[in-house]
């Protein structure tokens, strides 16, 4: 989506500028009027293929859960909420946060709250962070607003974490399948070629399809090295766009093998980020807005977008969450007990552990179930090109008895 640059008037005639990333100009004016704000001017600051580059220094969940349990200590010291932003902006390492910071304390001096002054980085500080910390100014709890900030997004980011942590083995598998096989083509094949060709013997069709894509690769090797960046380039503009995210996405939740583990990911955040948001004070349907823009994927955002129409019409929040078949049958029943109850927060944040703990596990059971697949793939492939250098060498032998 494209980023856009905008101009406006706050209810105090106060002049606010800042950056939004957004779908068009109309949902920029929207996110203004929500907020109270009378747009001047909105344009279009930056291009899809150099925010793709922006993209490389984003701020990361463990930046925002380290500035959050900081704030927290800090208030829960009885300092100020100027002396923490200042102490925080010049300790913070990452440069777009701590800029980021830097204006934020600005902002605040110049009689801004906290929340308005956080509002006008999105791209920094997600709305879900926005929304809990104007909820805890009005309350007068800001301080245990954070510190639930800082639990969720280190909960967040230990799930990050462990699935980047699976994806570790099987990418370094693949990588050295890879620079084996492109070794045996490039380096080994060609010194078995005048071998065989000075032999005189038929060579099987295992060997001729292996010679010519070593001789393929030795020649046009650079036409391979453009063609699988231009794949990649291609593939990551599809993915970026509206609908390839929404499609990938979707492909997510129906493989085989990591089907499972996705729908329990999206379990966990959307029961936690449900949870802290309903203990915080925020209304039901802006709270399930928010989850929706949390759960990380975008077809599931889009089911629970459609959840929460009905459930402005007056439907319970059970049954249009369970309609959309995207979360295990617990997660509902849950809900509805929740629900019945009085204490769908507290069932949430209980909800919300325990598919933690099932995150855990199905991480274990792909990477367990991953490590022979990808062992044995490598085999297959190693294995074909000893057999098409071997098979020649067995006709050669016989030939000569």
């Amino acid at each position: 989506m494209p980023v856009y640059q905008y101009k406006a008037v706050s209810v105090r005639g106060e002049n606010i500028e800042g950056t939004y990333t957004a779908k068009s100009k109309n949902e920029v004016v929207m996110m203004l009027k929500e907020n109270q704000n009378y747009p001047v001017s909105i344009q279009e600051s930056v291009s899809k293929d150099i925010r793709d580059f922006q993209l490389l220094s984003k701020v990361k969940t463990k930046d925002i859960a380290v500035f959050c349990r900081q704030f927290y200590t800090m208030l829960n010291s009885g300092i100020t909420i100027i002396q923490c932003l200042d102490i925080l902006r010049q300790q913070v390492e990452n440069k777009k946060l701590k800029k980021a910071v830097g204006e934020v304390y600005e902002d605040v001096q110049k009689g801004l709250t906290f929340s308005e002054a956080l509002k006008k980085h999105p791209v920094v500080f997600p709305q879900l962070m926005t929304y809990m910390v104007a909820a805890g100014e009005v309350s007068g709890s800001l301080d245990i607003v954070m510190d639930r900030l800082s639990t969720h997004y280190e909960k967040e980011n230990k799930i990050q974490n462990k699935v980047k942590g699976a994806m570790i083995y099987p990418i370094i598998l693949s990588l050295v399948s890879a620079v084996t096989v492109i070794f045996l083509l490039t380096f080994v094949m060609p010194t078995f070629l005048s071998m065989f060709q000075s032999s005189g013997v038929a060579l099987p069709l295992p060997t001729r399809m292996l010679l010519s894509f070593s001789e393929a690769i030795k020649a046009y090797w650079y036409v391979f090295i453009i063609v699988s960046l231009a794949l990649f380039y291609g593939v990551k503009r599809f993915v970026n766009s509206e609908e390839g995210r929404l499609e990938f996405d979707k492909f997510k939740l129906s493989i085989p093998l990591i089907n499972k583990l996705n729908q329990k990911i999206i379990s966990a955040r959307f029961s936690r980020t449900l949870s802290t948001l309903l203990i915080s004070g925020i209304p039901l349907l802006q709270s399930l807005e928010n989850v929706a823009n949390s759960v990380g994927n975008r077809y599931a955002a889009e089911g629970i977008m459609k959840a929460m129409e009905d459930i402005q019409k007056g439907a319970d929040i059970a049954t249009p969450i369970k309609q959309t078949g995207l979360f295990p049958p617990m997660l509902d029943n849950m809900i509805r007990i929740g629900e019945e109850s009085g204490t769908l927060d507290e069932i949430l944040d209980k909800t919300a552990n325990f598919y933690d703990e099932e995150v855990d596990f199905a991480i274990s059971k792909m990477t367990t179930m991953l490590e022979p697949i990808m062992i044995v793939f490598m085999a297959i492939i190693i294995g074909f090109i000893v057999i098409a250098m071997v098979l020649p060498m067995f006709d050669m032998m016989q030939t000569v008895q």
